[in-house]
């Protein structure tokens, strides 16, 4: 029975590392494509999605057989709940990667304006905070994964900064204002990916310390504000 349960817990870690390869790699390229201009890098991103969303079902049919026939604890059970909450971050870091992908070419004659923005940067963060993510789950290197949580707020700043820059820009030529609009929507979509970066750092840090950290920033604040009022 031990055995059996070993070879199935193997397995599902086995798909979800291909699943989040699979998503790394459709994410890089939507990146890379932002950065150049170059939309031929987008070209297959759709389509490999198809992917990513069949690993996703399997990956939640295999956690629910798991727990159905094995009923797993502590350590075990932890590792079936944050896959789980993993493999549907990836997915949506799939979806994202086709709307950048999207973006980008509605954009592609104005890469001057993605890299004056910092988009372009902002773009290379959240990707290599999805990476390290990724890889922290492999390793299971808390670590790593705390890195990736202090990172997010590099993401938030580059957000800020290219709306800023991006609405003075339609204020001051209305020929902008299209290609603008689209980059602040693919800044949103960039800010989500960082985001669901986070999330599946948080996820490996409850697997392996056994703790939930989730919007402990945002609570924090809130607990301070609190304060502050009394």
């Amino acid at each position: 029975m031990q055995i059996h349960f070993t070879n199935e817990i193997e397995n599902l870690k086995t798909n979800l590392i291909k699943m989040a390869s699979l998503v790394d790699e459709q994410v890089e390229k939507a990146i890379v494509s932002l950065e150049t201009g170059n939309v031929d890098l987008c070209k297959g991103i759709k389509a490999k999605d198809l992917e990513i969303d069949a690993y996703d079902n399997l990956i939640q049919t295999q956690c629910e057989n798991i727990l159905a026939l094995f009923q797993p604890v502590a350590a075990d059970l932890r590792f079936i709940i944050s896959t789980m909450m993993i493999n549907n971050q990836l997915e949506r870091c799939g979806d994202i990667a086709v709307n950048i992908a999207q973006r980008v070419k509605k954009t592609k004659e104005y890469n001057s304006l993605v890299v004056e923005s910092q988009i372009s940067e902002m773009g290379k963060q959240a990707r290599q905070m999805l990476k390290l993510a990724i890889d922290s789950f492999i390793y299971g290197d808390s670590q790593l994964a705390e890195n990736v949580i202090k990172n997010d707020e590099i993401v938030d700043n580059l957000n800020k900064q290219a709306f800023h820059f991006l609405v003075s820009k339609m204020q001051s030529n209305p020929t902008l204002i299209e290609p603008a609009a689209h980059l602040i929507v693919l800044t949103r979509h960039i800010e989500r990916l960082a985001d669901h970066a986070t999330n599946i750092a948080e996820d490996l840090v409850f697997y392996v310390e056994a703790k939930i950290i989730s919007h402990k920033k945002k609570l924090q604040k809130l607990s301070n504000k609190g304060e502050e009022d009394n």
